[in-house]
């Protein structure tokens, strides 16, 4: 004898709890992050705003403070969000956070990911041309087959 389960559909029940979006101050990833914060305040979920501080190597980086200037970036990044998130106050609220990893973009999104425990990934169109040969990260995360993974043009 087995007993049945009645399943009923839960509207908005499902959805994504976590979703990860990596901003790098590019048109295309703030356009990442409106579609992705739209998408965690309709789904009641915790938005994580990622930015990965580009690791270089120390030959690169001669003469060049460049972990300063990553941080600098991160913190203009947070100020713009706060900024947007202040603008809609009380109209549009989001639960959000912001992180910071290093390393290249992809490998520092899919430590994000994983950490964070993501139940989706947007991130914005590659505004470079040479990744239509080589292969964008937007390409590699969905390659990588772990999380539904959403590009915003």
């Amino acid at each position: 004898m087995t007993e049945q389960h009645s399943h009923r559909f839960e509207r908005g029940t499902d959805g994504p709890k976590v979703i990860v979006v990596g901003v790098d101050g590019s048109d295309s990833s703030f356009r990442a992050a409106a579609y992705a914060g739209g998408l965690a305040r309709r789904q009641h979920a915790l938005l994580a705003v990622v930015y990965v501080q580009p690791v270089m190597s120390a030959g690169a980086a001669l003469g060049a403070p460049v972990a300063e200037t990553t941080d600098e970036i991160a913190e203009d990044l947070v100020a713009q969000i706060r900024e947007a998130t202040e603008l809609t106050k009380g109209i549009f609220d989001v639960r959000w956070e912001f992180h910071t990893f290093r390393g290249d973009p992809y490998s520092g999104l899919v430590r994000a990911a994983d950490e964070l425990k993501a139940d989706a990934v947007v991130v914005g169109a590659s505004e470079q041309a040479g990744h239509r040969i080589v292969g964008s990260v937007a390409v590699r995360l969905v390659k990588a087959g772990r999380w539904p993974v959403t590009v915003v043009p």
